[in-house]
């Protein structure tokens, strides 16, 4: 006789083979564009210049979440990087000057043309911060969005990176429960939402975008490496710490964690030294780098305090004009 448990995961297992399958043959969003050994799914929305591309966090496809209202101001690219979203899984190490390699290709072959506006949340700062660097003739200006620093990700306190381990413990953990269906169950009955109530103030159609890439394995063996490469990435940052007068605005949330029941056992006050260490690292980065608070806001500001992101893009467009240069009154 099949024992219980056995039967349950078979069962759950075919559900997610099943559901992927059905998935799959729905078209995605935007469209798979081959660059070097994977295909990356990019989405383009809107007209204008400078054009926003926004570099997701470690682990996120939030800008879905904004697609529309940006494209209200400027034209928008969201591309899934590497092994998220529907973009194909990469054999090269996910560290930051990969993924820049990665994305000036998908620009180019796509003919998705400077100048841009990019925008960085959490670790997708680390990302726009060396593009603006070994490509400042295409960058107009950078939204940091409750933005990382290697000053302060290198050195970590105890607590921060016992947080960190236990990250990717959950990632791995997470890879086999996707793989099995349970990430997928879970989702059915609402646990998304019970985690992060405020999910429930975006659309169904737009939520089922991003909460799609979280049932698949691969998504969160990419965090996984992404993580592992965290420190690599941080060091090649090292070179991308002087911008002169580049457009900068850096978003600050309240706290990096919200505190709830959730996070109760984690380390909030570490954690937030750290972040206004970082932060302040930031702020030396350009002679015109401004910050707006996300008083509101958990460090995910695209989901507790959207709105902040769209002042930050209209400040930097304000400045930069169509041409994606500074104006004389700026």
């Amino acid at each position: 006789m099949i024992p219980i448990r056995l039967l349950l995961l078979t069962i759950t297992t075919a559900y997610q083979v099943i559901a992927s399958w059905n998935e799959d043959r729905q078209s995605p969003p935007g469209q798979l564009i081959e660059v070097g050994d994977c295909n990356l799914h990019l989405q383009v929305m809107g007209e204008g210049s400078p054009t926003v591309v926004l570099e997701h966090s470690l682990g996120g496809i939030e800008g879905y979440f904004l697609i529309q209202d940006i494209a209200k101001l400027t034209r928008i690219c969201i591309y899934d990087r590497a092994g998220y979203g529907w973009s194909e899984q990469s054999p090269q190490p996910r560290t930051s000057e990969q993924i820049v390699s990665e994305l000036d290709t998908l620009l180019t072959q796509a003919g998705i043309d400077p100048p841009y506006l990019l925008v960085g949340d959490s670790f997708g700062s680390y990302n726009v911060r060396l593009y603006a660097h070994r490509f400042p003739e295409k960058v107009a200006g950078l939204v940091l969005t409750d933005g990382l620093h290697e000053a302060g990700m290198l050195e970590m306190p105890l607590q921060v990176q016992a947080l960190k381990l236990f990250f990717m413990s959950g990632f791995v953990m997470s890879t086999l429960g996707s793989a099995l269906g349970i990430v997928r169950l879970l989702r059915r009955i609402g646990v998304f939402e019970l985690l992060k109530p405020e999910l429930r103030q975006f659309h169904p159609s737009i939520l089922n975008l991003v909460k799609r890439s979280f049932c698949r394995p691969k998504h969160w063996l990419t965090m996984f490496r992404e993580m592992l490469n965290l420190d690599t990435s941080g060091r090649q940052l090292q070179v991308a710490n002087q911008f002169d007068a580049l457009p900068i605005v850096l978003i600050t949330a309240s706290s990096f964690f919200r505190r709830s029941l959730w996070t109760s056992a984690m380390p909030i006050p570490a954690a937030n030294r750290l972040r206004e260490k970082m932060h302040g690292e930031i702020l030396k980065l350009s002679t015109d780098c401004v910050q707006i608070p996300a008083d509101q806001s958990g460090h995910f500001v695209w989901i507790d305090q959207s709105e902040v992101i769209l002042e930050a893009i209209e400040v930097i467009l304000g400045k930069v004009g169509s041409e994606g240069k500074p104006s004389i009154d700026s």
